[in-house]
């Protein structure tokens, strides 16, 4: 059995001595009318003095029967709720069937113990999904009490602040450096510098209760690296029109050039006009295509898929980068590889 916790007194009597003497008074009358029988009335002899003392004994034995079959289902159940209030669900009631009043409530018992072990599974299964979450999205999230100390803070929250969880919590967001962004509108986008990182950072902020206290969750999400990708799309859009539309005027200036330097071969003039117009022509069509070879190069660059990063042994990386010294010769020396 269970050690049960201290319980405030209780006023009356327990509900074993009401029973017990509950059972006690039910059968004394027809006890007492047996006695009255047996006493003034057959049988004779040491058969009635034998019954006049079994009688008091089955009487008792009886009522005693009749508290213990009550009062241990009752320690049963007590003993199951004080399991379900200290989080233990994997303890059953026995004999736990319908139609009967104390295998009624013994089966509630057991449905509860159930459902509430389902629900503790539920809760345990999505805090470790939000663990997870938590510990892999890329933005800040801390979490403050109505005194602005930390309660709760992510690995992103500790590579921004340059802090480690079990020395951050508890402390105030001024030690932290963030109680300027605990007030004010939101979301705002702030330009500032936190000790991990500085750039562009996008605050957002919510408020939620825990335990009946208000407590203020706040997200920091830096904009530097998006802002920096949608810059590199944007030029990678602009290189690709400026291509396009240079290639299409840088075309027929190179055939034209072509076209009047043949043709001022079959004009008469001296040398020297022949000289300076074919030289002036050729120049022309030289940095046309020039430029169309440059314009082509920079705009395929442009269009490289992002890089598939991938680890690759770094000796034979640097062994290819020490052969393009050519002037002197160049040995690495490793101990042993790594990637």
């Amino acid at each position: 059995m269970r050690q049960q916790r201290n319980a405030p007194p209780s006023s009356g009597a327990a509900f074993e001595s009401r029973l017990w003497r509950a059972a006690l008074l039910t059968g004394l009358p027809v006890a007492l009318l047996a006695l009255v029988v047996l006493v003034f009335g057959a049988p004779e002899g040491d058969l009635r003095w034998m019954l006049i003392g079994l009688l008091p004994v089955m009487w008792l034995w009886g009522a005693y029967t009749l508290r213990n079959r009550v009062v241990f289902p009752l320690y049963t159940l007590s003993n199951l709720l004080e399991a379900l209030r200290e989080g233990d669900y994997s303890l059953r009631g026995t004999r736990a069937h319908r139609g009967d009043a104390m295998g009624d409530v013994v089966w509630e018992v057991n449905v509860l113990s159930q459902t509430l072990r389902e629900q503790r599974l539920r809760v345990e299964e999505t805090l470790a999904l939000l663990t997870k979450v938590l510990a892999n999205i890329d933005f800040a999230i801390l979490a403050f009490d109505g005194d602005n100390r930390l309660k709760l803070i992510n690995p992103a929250g500790e590579r921004l602040l340059g802090v480690k969880r079990s020395s951050a919590e508890g402390r105030s967001a001024g030690d932290l450096g963030v109680v300027d962004v605990l007030e004010g509108p939101s979301p705002i986008t702030v330009r500032r510098s936190f000790p991990g990182r500085a750039g562009s950072f996008e605050v957002r902020r919510a408020q939620f209760r825990q335990g009946g206290l208000p407590h203020q969750l706040l997200v920091i999400t830096d904009l530097s690296r998006a802002l920096r990708e949608e810059e590199r799309q944007t030029w990678q859009r602009l290189i690709r029109v400026l291509g396009h539309e240079l290639n299409n005027s840088l075309a027929p200036i190179k055939s034209m050039a072509e076209t009047l330097e043949r043709m001022c071969e079959r004009v008469e003039a001296d040398a020297e006009w022949h000289e300076d117009v074919q030289g002036g022509l050729a120049l022309i069509g030289s940095r046309a295509q020039a430029l169309t070879r440059f314009m082509t190069g920079y705009t395929t660059l442009a269009r490289l898929p992002p890089p598939d990063l991938r680890p690759l042994p770094i000796k034979a990386l640097v062994e290819r980068v020490a052969q393009l010294e050519q002037r002197v010769p160049v040995s690495v020396v490793t101990r042993r590889d790594v990637r």
